[in-house]
């Protein structure tokens, strides 16, 4: 056993996601095998948050479609019809133990919303002060494209920094990550180097994400300094295994302490959408990525969209790469007024100063 592996045996809060293959290909089962390993895991005193794909698999099943849908409402349709019968799976399965479980239901602007943010983080921290095991779902019956994660590994890397989880299990139909001639990776310490180049995306049908986005997810949590794994689901009794450290599936490690970010820093990063968007010249990118500096208006070469005070924006290179996301300290017309300027010059061109910077550096993450 490795260190790392053998620090997985301290965690006392975990989120485990479980892919749509996995559940459309035994409904009953899986949720069955899960919850005893769940109920197992709480006698260890281990709290288990579950983010449950499945929804529009299994709607498509009852709506006997054979492909998975492309259009929005069909997708939307889908879920509908899927989502009460997943949660029945769920609802068998833990009731054979005497659990309760509670159903949650999320959009990107649940977890972008810094209040609603902090009204999901109170919810499930009731849920767990209750006993009962929440289970988490994108809300795709009225997900748009707007405001929809995308998948839900991504919607589980957010809700481990909801609940401050201290490891995220992401359960799929491989036995990991697989390196470039198809032999699992045990354990990732650089996700860059080692594991990005040779994720892929899906190719199922049934659900939507693949391997990179999983590696992506990853890539999220362990910027807050928690572990992730990526672990073959349909390996018996892989919870407990997993969290007893044995070698199973793929493990993440996060960077040094030093270089994680804090709850806050990663809703910024990673919950708040960004509505707007700053091209900064090479100084500006020199000083914030470098320098650990604030964004000054000096540095901002234009402005794009229409947002608030507060608010969170893109931080855009001359080269249209993103370098960072903040909350803006002026709104969007403001910003426009006072783009390039010096700060001394702020006061005049506006008739007040609330601050020098146009994103202060405790509200800037670095991506």
């Amino acid at each position: 056993m490795t260190p790392e592996r053998a620090a997985l045996a301290s965690a006392k809060r975990v989120v485990v996601k479980i892919g749509s293959r996995l559940l459309a290909e035994s409904p009953a089962s899986r949720p069955a095998a899960i919850a005893d390993q769940v109920v197992e895991l709480r006698r260890r005193d281990v709290e288990v948050v579950i983010v449950s794909s499945g929804a529009i698999a299994l709607g498509m099943r009852r709506l006997r479609l054979a492909t998975r849908p492309t259009e929005l409402p069909a997708l939307q349709a889908s879920a509908a019809v899927g989502q009460s019968c997943l949660m029945q799976h769920w609802e068998h399965a833990f009731a054979a133990h005497d659990v309760a479980i509670g159903q949650v239901l999320l959009t990107h602007d649940d977890l972008g919303d810094r209040r609603r943010f902090l009204s999901a983080r109170q919810t499930l921290r009731a849920l767990l002060d209750h006993n009962v095991v929440p289970i988490i779902n994108e809300n795709d019956t009225v997900a748009t494209e707007e405001i929809k994660f995308g998948d839900n590994d991504q919607l589980a890397a957010l809700v481990c920094n909801l609940v401050s989880a201290d490891a995220l299990l992401i359960l799929t139909d491989v036995e990991g990550v697989r390196d470039g001639n198809g032999v699992r990776m045990p354990i990732v310490h650089d996700i860059d180097r080692e594991a990005a180049p040779v994720a892929g995306a899906s190719t199922s049908g049934v659900g939507s994400g693949g391997m990179a986005s999983k590696v992506g997810s990853a890539r999220v949590v362990t910027r807050t300094g928690v572990p992730a794994i990526v672990a073959p689901g349909r390996e018996p009794d892989v919870l407990t295994r997993v969290l007893g450290g044995a070698d199973v599936g793929t493990l993440f490690v996060p960077p040094p302490r030093a270089n994680s970010l804090s709850a806050r820093k990663h809703w910024i990063a990673y919950g708040a959408k960004p509505v707007g968007k700053l091209v900064v010249d090479d100084g500006a990118v020199r000083a914030m990525k470098e320098g650990g500096k604030s964004l000054l208006p000096a540095g901002i070469k234009s402005v794009e969209g229409d947002f608030e005070l507060g608010d969170t924006v893109s931080v855009v290179t001359p080269a249209g790469l993103e370098l960072a996301r903040g909350l803006v300290a002026y709104p969007a017309g403001e910003l426009r007024k006072i783009s390039g300027l010096q700060s001394g010059a702020i006061e005049a061109r506006l008739g007040y100063k609330s601050t020098d910077e146009a994103i202060h550096r405790d509200d800037l993450v670095i991506l």
